[in-house]
Formats: structure tokens, sequence, C-alpha cells
């Protein structure tokens, strides 16, 4: 590993960083690589206005490993506070080992005592063996400890066959007007779950400018008197996210051409084929009054009829498999199911953090992730 340097990464490495995410994809049943065109950090910033990514570079100067550290204020027990998010590790092949991620995470420690926040939340997908062992299983010294705190469900629910314009009943787009009332609502409905994002109408207001969210892409269940009951956006990031089918593992590759022959016919969304940019939004600033399915079903049909109106084959919802949101949502459109695990990655609290969690679900927000 001779040669390698760790460091915060600059405008300089942001060409090196996007090739490395197009060569590096995520294992797992389907193997996916998560592209950053046509600007690797403008992704990271959609949580925080100066996230610190972290770069190694080899000898040549290669870009040859990345990892993300954010902070934004979220909701635990009901209570706003500040935690973290790592994310976007990849690491080239080449230099696999825990020689390398070990020299990353102690960056990223130093950071931490710099700044610190009492957790952060890591996301590991299902069958990404070789990162739960080095992280959870078998950490090294100045890795945080990794504690499990939800099995998690993305729905890639198909668009398939939606109207792009009629009306949904009791639904109707949001407009610039509304984002103070959406703010409220999702300050007062977020809270039922951990680690909601807080947002402020400011907030909703720099991703309406600045990172693809259209305010019609937001839509909102309304009672009889007009009041919000339900808030669910299509989030189209594709211009500055994308995720390419890269394979499949060995049982879902011998599956798949038997599955899609009959997808059509059974009204399921056909698995892509390798090499193929998955055309997605994301369900984003999701909250339902008191859960009710009578809202959620025609709110999410919704927001369906949007994804496809914006040319997306797929709308992804991430939840906690506990959420009795996640049962509902599953029931309203043919989908494929992506698994994964939710952790919090402690630094100094022993795992005492991680204790103080009441039972309620968490809340996946894949969209900021």
């Amino acid at each position: 590993m001779s040669g390698v340097r760790v460091g915060l990464a600059t405008a300089a490495d942001d060409a090196g960083l996007r090739e490395l995410a197009r060569r590096e994809p995520v294992p797992g049943r389907i193997t996916i690589a998560y592209e950053r065109e046509p600007d690797f950090f403008l992704g990271c910033r959609v949580l925080d206005d100066d996230p610190a990514v972290l770069v190694a570079r080899a000898a040549d100067g290669a870009v040859v490993g990345v990892a993300c550290r954010s902070t934004r204020d979220v909701s635990v027990n009901g209570e706003a506070i500040r935690l973290g998010y790592l994310g976007q590790l990849r690491v080239d092949r080449r230099f696999r080992g825990r020689w390398l991620v070990s020299r990353g995470y102690g960056l990223l420690a130093d950071l931490h005592a710099g700044a610190p926040v009492p957790a952060y939340l890591a996301a590991i997908i299902d069958g990404s063996d070789e990162a739960t062992g080095v992280l959870v299983d078998r950490p090294r010294r100045r890795f945080p400890t990794f504690r499990s705190v939800a099995r998690c469900r993305t729905l890639a629910l198909s668009t398939r066959g939606r109207d792009r314009r009629g009306a949904v009943g009791g639904v109707r787009a949001a407009a610039a007007t509304d984002l103070s009332q959406v703010a409220s609502f999702l300050a007062r409905e977020g809270p039922r779950r951990q680690f909601t994002p807080i947002w402020s109408e400011a907030a909703l207001r720099r991703l309406v400018g600045g990172f693809g969210l259209q305010v019609d892409d937001i839509q909102l269940a309304v009672d009889a008197d007009g009041a919000i009951r339900g808030v669910m956006a299509a989030w189209d990031q594709s211009a500055f996210k994308q995720s390419v089918v890269r394979g499949y593992g060995a049982a879902m590759r011998l599956a798949a051409p038997f599955y899609n022959a009959g997808a059509s016919w059974l009204g399921r969304p056909r698995l892509p084929r390798a090499g193929e940019t998955l055309r997605s939004a994301f369900a984003a600033l999701v909250a339902v009054a008191d859960d009710d399915p009578a809202i959620a079903q025609p709110l999410l049909a919704a927001t369906l009829q949007r994804a496809a109106a914006r040319g997306c084959d797929y709308l992804l919802v991430g939840a906690d498999a506990r959420d009795p949101l996640c049962a509902t949502m599953a029931r309203v459109a043919p989908h494929v199911t992506y698994r994964s695990r939710l952790y919090l990655a402690e630094w100094d609290t022993g795992g005492h953090f991680h204790a103080r969690l009441d039972g309620r679900p968490c809340a996946v927000d894949i969209a900021t992730f």
C-alpha cells in the first residue's frame, strides 16, 4: 500500500472520483454502479452544504478510494439532534484490504474529533459481505462501533401503465405558496419516526432551487377543508446521480430470463439488463397523518403518476421493514424489493446512544442519504 495518500478531496479530484464510482459498483443480488455525473460533489451537498469528502490517491495520482461525511438535524425520540451520515464508500478492487479503509476511518475519526456528533447513520446493502465484514464484524482500532438499528426495504415500484395526466382524488400538486405548510406538516408528523430529517421552508426551497426537485413534484393529500394530511414527492435526481446495473448474483442471473418472460403478463416490473441505467425517481419528504392507508395509497398513486410524467420507469421507496407504511405501499403497485440494513456508527459513546432509542420505526430517507 506504499505511496497511497489519504486526504480531503478538492475540485481537482472530481474526474477521478466520478471514474471510481463508474468502475466500482456495489455488489449484492443486483450489482449496481452508483454514478455521479457530471459533478461528484453535487450529490454530496444534498445533505450538507459543506460535506467532507475523503479521497485516497495512488502514487500515480489515480483516485483509488472515497468516503463522505455529512451532518444534519434529524429527529431522535421526538427531539431534534444533529447526527452524521457516512456514505459513498468505494475502494478500488486492486487496493482492497483493511489497511486502506483503516487509513480512511482514521481521518474520519480526526474529523469527528474536531466536530463531534453523537452518532452516524450508515447503510449496507444485503450481500455486501466484504463491507459488513470489515466495518461491522471485524472493525479495527480507530473504527466506530456499528450497531444495527433497522432492516430496510427499498421498493422499486413500476410506473408502467400510469395515466400521466389524470387527477387522483384528494391529492393535488404543491405550489410554491404551500411550502410553509408542507414544512409545518413534516415537522408535526416526522418525529413519529427515528432519524426523520428536520425540514424548514428554507431547506425545502434550497432543494427546489438547486437539486432538481420541482415544486409540483411534491404531492399533497388534502382533506375537505384543504388541510394537508399527507406529503410525498417524486424526486428525479438523474441530473447528478445515476444507478447503472452491472450484473446479477448467480441465483438472480439464472432466474432473470424466466422472471422477465412472465413480468409483462403478470403486470410486474422487468428486471433491467446489465449496462442499463435505471430511470428512477425517489419518494421523498414522505409523511402520512396517522399512517392512514386511506391517505397513503392515493398519495403514492399520485406520486407514481408524477414519476411517470417525469419519464421515470420506477419510483424508489425506502422504509424500515417494521414501518406500517411499508406494507401499505407495497400493495399499491408491482415492485422489486432490495434489502439493506441501517446502522448507527459511534466513536465516543460505547453504544450508549444506540441504547437511548425508543421503539419507533426508523425513517429511511433514501433520496438524501
